[in-house]
């Protein structure tokens, strides 16, 4: 009996020591954890406190990262989704980097200026330059890529370098002999001469010739649908129906995302057979039905084949918005995103055109374009509308998460393209 006690009691000696070192185990694995998820953070998570802790346990955190020059992505709840989603973490890593003046510069692509192109570079810290046909002319193709080399050099964060190479009409780098040994047709002379494979085959040698120049984005393809050769837009459109444009704009941006050039799709909504908007206003009083069954379809097509970009014109859509022209109109923007399900990059036509001055008189048109939904705003006048649009984050009457999900989709898109390494 007094063996079978010292048995017992050597027992419970054993287990509860056993139990004495789980605990201990428990304690310090915990702590680990919590202090390695501090340290090292796993799957885009920010140092910080425990997930238990709340705003109120930490008045003196929340003060410092709303007045830290670089803000974190997560902290202000911004998100890619869609189709940037797989470059997401990436981009959120990028921005996480960024000063509050460095994100808001990557909204804009200006005109590239005549001169001083570096010093604006790194002044204002563009998303990128447009580059009209003055950038190109009498130029040879190595003087074009050193300046572009200097530009991409120069500048924190690698840039858009576009430019509008349709064919036809708007030819900004063809236009050159010395770049190119005739200019491009327009994609009608090109659908004429071999259907939609000739398509193909014409985009794949614009994108090959911008590529080897160092440009990155062609703002093409021309969705607008047009069959009347009086209407404004007529020469730079397919010109033919909105099932025949839809092809072709399918069969373009294939193209492109095969040869990693961005395009954008324009000039959302359609331009139908509205005027100039680079001269001066224009009302398109059609149907929103029209709209349905013609002028949504070539840019339904663009979005389904994987357009990252659509640029919005400066028309003013009666059905949609009869006050605002589109670039400047929420429900333009709710349009496209909500009923088309675009979930990529919006761009504005430039903001200097006519139609966008008629209706300003005056003011500068930065901050309600990119509060109407834009992501990137284009237009050659640098420092107002840079200043106008900070200083509308800093005070507030734009919130930094809503900067924050357009440079996100910014830097994603920049990313996929490989623009960003």
């Amino acid at each position: 009996m007094r063996n079978f006690k010292r048995k017992g009691t050597k027992a419970a000696v054993w287990v509860g020591t056993a139990v004495f070192v789980c605990i201990v185990f428990w304690g310090v694995f915990q702590f680990s954890g919590l202090f390695l998820d501090r340290m090292f953070p796993r799957d885009g998570a920010q140092p910080g406190p425990a997930p238990s802790a709340s705003p109120q346990d930490e008045p003196r955190d929340t003060a410092e990262v709303s007045s830290a020059p670089a803000s974190s992505g997560s902290a202000s709840g911004a998100s890619v989704g869609g189709m940037f989603r797989v470059y997401e973490d990436a981009a959120k890593e990028k921005l996480e980097k960024m000063t509050l003046k460095e994100k808001v510069g990557q909204v804009f692509i200006f005109a590239a200026p005549s001169s001083g192109a570096i010093r604006t570079i790194d002044d204002y810290s563009p998303g990128g330059y447009c580059l009209s046909g003055r950038d190109f002319a009498g130029k040879t193709a190595a003087q074009v890529k050193k300046t572009l080399k200097a530009y991409q050099n120069s500048s924190k964060i690698p840039m858009f370098l576009c430019c509008d190479e349709e064919g036809g009409t708007v030819v900004r780098v063809s236009g050159n002999r010395a770049l190119a040994p005739k200019k491009f047709q327009s994609p009608q002379q090109v659908f004429q001469s071999g259907g939609y494979g000739a398509v193909a085959d014409d985009t794949a040698r614009r994108a090959q010739l911008l590529a080897s120049l160092g440009v990155n984005l062609n703002l093409a393809p021309v969705c607008d649908v047009s069959t009347d050769p009086k209407n404004f837009i007529y020469d730079r459109s397919f010109g033919r129906n909105a099932q025949e444009t839809a092809k072709f704009v399918e069969v373009s941006v294939q193209t492109y995302n095969d040869r990693k050039m961005g395009c954008a799709l324009k000039h959302f909504p359609g331009y139908g057979n509205t005027g100039d908007t680079h001269t001066a206003a224009a009302r398109d009083g059609r149907s929103y039905q029209t709209f349905q069954t013609s002028d949504f379809l070539p840019f339904q097509a663009g979005i389904k084949a994987g357009a990252p970009c659509v640029m919005v014109s400066h028309c003013v859509v009666e059905s949609m918005d009869s006050e605002r022209p589109a670039s400047l109109s929420p429900q333009v923007h709710a349009i496209l995103r909500e009923k088309l399900g675009f979930t990529g990059v919006v761009m504005t036509d430039s903001l200097a055109m006519g139609a966008v001055s008629a209706y300003a008189k005056g003011k500068n048109a930065a901050v309600e374009a990119f509060l109407a939904g834009n992501d990137i705003l284009l237009m050659p006048d640098v420092s107002s509308s840079y200043k106008a649009l900070y200083e509308a984050v800093r005070k507030g009457s734009v919130s930094e998460k809503r900067l924050d999900e357009s440079v996100l989709r910014i830097l994603a898109w920049k990313i996929e393209l490989g623009v960003i390494s």
